[in-house]
């Protein structure tokens, strides 16, 4: 392959390096503004996401003590000994699996929520179908296009990504640790996420280490494709001198390669100590679906759930005491969800099958510490049908952490949750005392916008052309073109359209602006 040809190929995300490493960092270093930014990123807020993937049995990880009965009847073969249930502090009916220890001692420490009975209504138990719902925050049949932290980002820097990196953000908004981008973190027109492949990966670009290639011709082109893969990857410059400003963390993270997940929280950890400004974290674990050999035959304490739990204990508890190492315990909440729970009764292969509710996790210095919601209640003769009820709709969840942790004000969360969920008290009160939302906004160049937004009979949409081509579409939420406003040649300048509402529904829509080779979108609302 000719390097023209490769670097021609190459999308726009993956040159954003150049801007980074052309930019005179030490040109802003005095100016008050970015001095002001500067001390109020030490004090933003950070929300890392854990992702289960498979279905996690909630019924052997959150044990309701008090139906222990009934859940011996139900399913016997892989239920975990009543005297080797970890105990929680404040509460004798509910325990946690023996493998959980680091999650028990903080959670007696006062750091972890658990959230009883998570799901939604008419839950989905397919894996592809169930993990689309939790990742874009729609109904059970609605199928949507974004996802529920992508439009967030977009609410939050709305002209991502034309003008980034940029003073105000010179950082990746979000970051995941993964072989592919979430759809979590797609917004309405790009995902809003850069992605590390993997802890190797990282390690590599953070020291400059490539894989060795073969002494040949073939050997030499694959090296220098590496070497443009290496240098191109969105943010490089700026994620390495993040890294390269801890050069020590706390002694609790486990030996690495042996814990996937602890790995990827050790970077996570890493970056924000590093001084990143980046948003949203995303790490995952697999292997949750365990409908055979869930436990060890003749002993319920060990096996693939065991041993996947103890996992995630074992990140967490080491993830939360590095960033008391490291000064930034106050600024991190995360959260652990799955794309669904597992059914009451166990099946004839030690296992279990796909469910409806199940527990999350919150954890950090700034989660209200207890257990929200009852024990499920186990029936005294559970059927292949019987599933753990729904006691709160994962979105109330995510609601609340964009309101109470990332600072969402209430009358915007609509235009991000696409609905009004019922906000849960699981982040300590006055939490969010920094108020950053307007200068992120103005971050990059606004090139569309409407005028009142929300509307209900009209609005005036304003666009900046560049010179060239330009159009200006409606989107309705689901992604389908609702009107196309102007689709011709512009003169650079700055031009007005009145759009009037053609009875559109109540409802949030898109408002889509592409200028050649640059596009932005904008969320637009029509109230009744």
């Amino acid at each position: 392959m000719e390097r023209r040809k490769f670097i021609s190929r190459l999308g726009q995300a993956t040159l954003l390096p150049a801007l980074v490493n052309g930019m005179s960092f030490r040109a802003f270093s005095l100016s008050p503004l970015l001095q002001a930014l500067s001390s109020a990123s030490n004090e933003d807020h950070v929300l890392v996401l854990v992702q289960l993937n498979g279905g996690n049995d909630g019924l052997n990880t959150v044990i309701p003590l008090d139906q222990y009965s009934n859940l011996a009847s139900a399913r016997a073969n892989i239920l975990i000994p009543d005297t080797l249930v970890l105990s929680l502090n404040g509460y004798l009916a509910t325990g946690l699996h023996p493998s959980m220890v680091g999650i028990q001692q903080q959670f007696n420490n006062g750091k972890i929520s658990i959230v009883q009975g998570v799901s939604y209504p008419s839950p989905n138990f397919s894996h592809f179908r169930a993990t689309d719902i939790w990742l874009t925050a729609s109904d059970s049949n609605q199928t949507l296009n974004t996802g529920w932290a992508g439009r967030y980002l977009n609410y939050e820097y709305p002209n991502f990504p034309t003008g980034y990196p940029n003073t105000t953000m010179p950082d990746p908004l979000a970051l995941q640790i993964g072989n592919t981008q979430s759809l979590a973190l797609q917004g309405p027109s790009v995902n809003m996420g850069m992605t590390i492949k993997d802890p190797d990966n990282f390690y590599n670009l953070v020291n400059g280490i490539q894989d060795p290639s073969p002494a040949n011709n073939y050997g030499h082109e694959l090296t220098y494709i590496r070497q443009v893969a290496q240098q191109s990857m969105a943010y490089s410059s700026v994620i390495t001198a993040a890294a390269s400003n801890i050069t020590q963390q706390s002694n609790a993270w486990p030996a690495a390669d042996t814990n996937s997940l602890a790995d990827q929280l050790k970077i996570v950890s890493r970056l924000i100590a590093g001084g990143l400004k980046t948003k949203i974290y995303m790490v995952n674990l697999s292997g949750f679906d365990t409908h055979s050999s869930q436990t060890d035959s003749g002993n319920n304490t060990t096996g693939r759930h065991a041993d996947l739990l103890a996992k995630v204990s074992e990140a967490i508890n080491a993830f939360m005491t590095d960033c008391d190492f490291l000064g930034t315990a106050d600024r991190v909440v995360g959260m652990t969800f799955s794309e669904f729970g597992r059914r009451i009764i166990s099946n004839g292969s030690t296992g279990t099958d796909h469910g409806a509710g199940a527990p999350m996790f919150l954890f950090g210095n700034k989660v209200q510490s207890g257990i929200l919601g009852n024990n499920p209640v186990i029936p005294a003769n559970a059927t292949v049908n019987d599933n753990v009820t729904m006691q709160y709709d994962f979105r109330s969840v995510y609601a609340t952490l964009l309101n109470q942790w990332l600072c969402v004000p209430n009358n915007d969360l609509n235009q991000i949750m696409l609905q009004n969920f019922q906000q849960l008290p699981v982040i300590q009160a006055n939490a969010c005392t920094v108020g950053i939302h307007e200068i992120n906004a103005a971050a990059g160049q606004s090139l569309v916008s409407c005028y009142p937004n929300p509307f209900t009979e009209r609005t005036s949409i304003t666009f900046t052309s560049r010179g060239g081509h330009a159009s200006v579409q409606v989107f309705n939420a689901e992604g389908q073109l609702v009107k196309t406003l102007a689709n011709g040649e512009y003169n650079a300048g700055t031009y007005k359209i009145d759009y009037e509402n053609e009875n559109l529904p109540t409802g949030l829509y898109y408002l889509r602006l592409q200028n050649e080779s640059l596009q932005q979108v904008k969320n637009m609302e029509v109230v009744r």
